[in-house]
C-alpha cells in the first residue's frame, strides 16, 4: 500500500509539474508574440502623435519646402480602395468557400480552387499588382482607383476562401441534417443556417484579409499610382495612406518624414479600430442570436 501510495503521489506530482511548465510556455510564447506589436506600436506613438494636428486630417499635402499640409486625401483614398476591394474580395471569397465546404468537397473543381486559393496566398503582393497592372491599367492606359481596388480585392480572396470553408466544416452535421429534415432547401439550409451559425469565424476572415491588403503599397505603385490632390474619381489616380507614407519615407525632408510617421500611426489605429468594431458587432449579435 505504501509503496502504491508514494507512486500515485508521484504521478500527481509529476502531472502538476507538467501542467505548470505547459502553462507557462504558452504564457510565455503569448508575450513573445505580443511584445514586438507592443514594442511598435509604442514607437509609433512616439514618433508620430507629435505630429497628429487637426490640420493632418482636413489638408492635403504642401509643395516642398512649405510645413504643415496632411494625408486627408489618403485617407479617404484608402477608404475608397478598401471598399472597392472588400465589394469584390467579400463575396467572391464567401462564395468560393461555400462551394468548397457544402457542395464541391472532393471533386476535381474543388480540389482545383482549393489549389489556386493556397497558391494565391503566397504570390508577392507586387507580382498581384504587376498582373493587374497588364490586365486593366494598360488596356486603359491610364492609373486609377479601380484597379487598385482590383489587385486589394484578388489579394483577399484566398484568405477568406479558405477561412470560410474552415469554419463551415466546424459546423455540426446534426445541423444540417435537421434542417434538411424539416423540408428546407439545401440552398436555403447552407445560406439561413450552415453560413450564419458559421459567421463569427467568416467575418473574422474578412477582417484578417482587410487588415493584411490595408498595408500594401507595392500592388498600388502598379495600379493606384497615387495622387497628391482631392480625387474620388474610380476611373483616375487616387491618393493612399501606404502610399504616401513610402514617398514620404524616401524623401530627403524632414517635414515628410514626420508625416509619414503620423501617417503610419493612422494607419494602424484605422486598422486596429474597423477590425474591434466588426468583432464587437458580430459577438453581440451573435450573443443576443443565443439569448
Amino acid at each position: 500500500m505504501t509503496s502504491q501510495y508514494k507512486t500515485s503521489k508521484g504521478n500527481r506530482m509529476w502531472r502538476a509539474a507538467s501542467n505548470h511548465l505547459a502553462t507557462g510556455l504558452a504564457i510565455l510564447s503569448t508575450i513573445l508574440v505580443i511584445t514586438p506589436l507592443v514594442v511598435i506600436f509604442i514607437y509609433l506613438l512616439y514618433k508620430g502623435a507629435s505630429s497628429l494636428n487637426f490640420a493632418f486630417f482636413t489638408k492635403i499635402p504642401r509643395p516642398v519646402g512649405e510645413t504643415g499640409g496632411g494625408m486627408a486625401n489618403a485617407i479617404v483614398g484608402s477608404g475608397l480602395l478598401l471598399l472597392v476591394g472588400s465589394a469584390l474580395g467579400v463575396p467572391i471569397g464567401i462564395a468560393a468557400g461555400i462551394f468548397l465546404a457544402e457542395f464541391g468537397r472532393g471533386g476535381k473543381l474543388a480540389n482545383l480552387v482549393r489549389f489556386t486559393a493556397d497558391v494565391l496566398n503566397g504570390v508577392p503582393s507586387i507580382v498581384m499588382g504587376i498582373s493587374v497592372y497588364s490586365l486593366i491599367v494598360l488596356p486603359q492606359k491610364h492609373f486609377s482607383a479601380f484597379a487598385g481596388g482590383v489587385a486589394l480585392g484578388i489579394m483577399m480572396i484566398p484568405t477568406i476562401t479558405r477561412t470560410t470553408e474552415e469554419m463551415l466544416l466546424m459546423v455540426p452535421h446534426a445541423i444540417r441534417e435537421a434542417a434538411l429534415g424539416l423540408g428546407v432547401p439545401n440552398w436555403r439550409s447552407v445560406l439561413s443556417i450552415t453560413l450564419r451559425t458559421a459567421s463569427p469565424g467568416v467575418i473574422t476572415g474578412c477582417m484578417l484579409a482587410f487588415a493584411r491588403v490595408a498595408g500594401e503599397t507595392a500592388p498600388l505603385l502598379f495600379t493606384a499610382f497615387g495622387n497628391q490632390f482631392w480625387s474620388v474619381n474610380l476611373n483616375q489616380p487616387i491618393a493612399a495612406l501606404p502610399l504616401q507614407i513610402y514617398v514620404y519615407a524616401l524623401s530627403p525632408y524632414e517635414e515628410w518624414h514626420r508625416l509619414a510617421w503620423a501617417g503610419a500611426l493612422v494607419l494602424i489605429v484605422l486598422i486596429v479600430v474597423s477590425v474591434s468594431l466588426v468583432r464587437f458587432v458580430t459577438t453581440r449579435g451573435v450573443l443576443k442570436g443565443a439569448s
